[in-house]
């Protein structure tokens, strides 16, 4: 018998061995860290096409929370093809085993609470605890605050504008 609980934390795991021992079965768990670590980070930010990586720089470069407005400014009042191309690399990492299936996206809309209704966001955010692991990830893939080439706009995959210490 196979039995699999995602999700769980380490004193529900250890509670549930006690509980298997107790009833004389044979029981092996494996936890899985589900948050976000600078490995994963950049593979995350590799797989993105330059304009989605682009996004993410800026959020990070802002302290993980960057006005949905300046961002419009960076890409010409147009934020569907980085936030479309952010939104799928998260599920695409899961099918590809690269994170647990729990794993939540880095950079989500913040919306105006004032207006529930459709609405544009009026920013973008990454949890306080992401912003240096994502800073971390940016810094291994060879850019540093602000060195993604943001005059660029195309979906390539190529990294622009590395950052070069001497």
């Amino acid at each position: 018998m196979k039995i699999t609980i995602e999700g769980a934390d380490e004193a529900f795991a250890e509670k549930l061995v006690i509980l298997a021992a107790q009833q004389g079965v044979e029981l092996a768990i494996s936890t899985v860290k589900t948050g976000w670590t600078v490995d994963r980070a950049v593979q995350y930010l590799s797989d993105l096409p330059t304009n989605a990586l682009r996004f993410a720089s800026l959020v990070v470069d802002a302290d993980g929370d960057k006005a949905a407005e300046e961002l419009r400014e960076e890409f010409n009042g147009e934020l569907r093809g980085p936030t479309i191309a952010l939104s799928r690399a998260v599920p695409r990492g899961v099918r590809r085993k690269w994170w647990p299936s729990d794993t939540e996206a880095p950079i989500a809309p913040r919306y105006d609470p004032e207006h529930p209704s459709w609405q544009k966001a009026i920013a973008y955010t990454m949890a306080s605890e992401n912003v240096p692991v994502f800073r971390a990830a940016l810094a291994r893939l060879g850019f540093g605050p602000t060195s993604v080439d943001h005059g660029r706009n195309e979906g390539d995959h190529q990294p622009q504008g590395r950052a070069v210490t001497l």
